[in-house]
């Protein structure tokens, strides 16, 4: 199979968590060239608005609104709509087989990708339980995932850990895009299932969501690069299998 060699720098997204526009702006001007991919979360949108994902595109990155919509389906279809005029690539949805629906609609004619949120990556089978749900973080991730190819979804987010089991039901064209990858030596924060790139990619995960190794570091662009470079290796050694 005559695969096109994947490029790390197509995969890695910055996760944007800060809380105003003057300091998306310093961040991405330090990385203009480095990073060609990035998450605006609800902080900055609420923040600076779809003014926010203008100027990404202008920068001639891509952009990852994650929003994880979840309402009535008309609310839905319409807002999905707004997003998929805006120019963002991809958007999240929660697992709900209605929201997923309708966001499918939403999207019609336009190059939107949308993604499930199948369960949170700080929740654990505790949570569901106060929730009523009696499966494992595992039992439901995967059949959400299964829900959303079902529906016409692009990928779901997922934890490192998940990607393996995902990807084996899921097949090769479903995309798996995973936050709370920590590179090698730092902490978790607050993703209970936090893994580092070469793990998450050797598990199955096409894109990786990093935030705050490459904002608090001394030196961003440097960061990126030693990232980068582990996802390469990565990927080069799960594509010679």
């Amino acid at each position: 199979m005559g695969m096109v060699k994947i490029a790390a720098r197509d995969r890695l997204i910055l996760a944007l968590d800060v809380p105003s526009m003057a300091e998306a702006d310093g961040l991405l001007d330090r990385l203009q060239g480095h990073i060609s991919f990035v998450k605006v979360g609800l902080e900055l949108y609420t923040a600076a608005g779809p003014e926010v994902v203008k100027r990404i595109v202008e920068r001639g990155m891509r952009v990852f609104l994650d929003l994880k919509f979840l309402d009535i389906e008309e609310t839905v279809r319409r807002a999905t709509n707004r997003v998929a005029s805006m120019g963002v690539e991809f958007l999240t949805v929660h697992a709900n087989r209605k929201a997923l629906t309708a966001a499918v609609q939403g999207r019609e004619g336009s190059s939107l990708k949308l993604l499930a949120v199948t369960v949170l990556t700080n929740f654990d089978s505790q949570d569901l339980r106060e929730m009523g749900i009696q499966r494992t973080v595992q039992d439901l991730v995967t059949a959400r995932a299964l829900l959303a190819t079902e529906v016409g979804c692009d990928g779901v987010v997922a934890s490192g850990e998940e990607a393996s089991a995902i990807r084996k039901k899921v097949g090769p064209r479903f995309a798996i895009v995973t936050p709370g990858v920590r590179p090698a030596g730092k902490g978790v924060d607050d993703h209970a299932r936090a893994t580092t790139p070469t793990q998450t990619i050797a598990s199955g995960a096409d894109y990786l969501v990093i935030g705050r190794p490459i904002r608090d570091a001394a030196d961003p662009s440097a960061t990126v690069a030693a990232i980068l470079a582990e996802m390469q290796a990565a990927f080069d050694t799960r594509e010679e299998r």
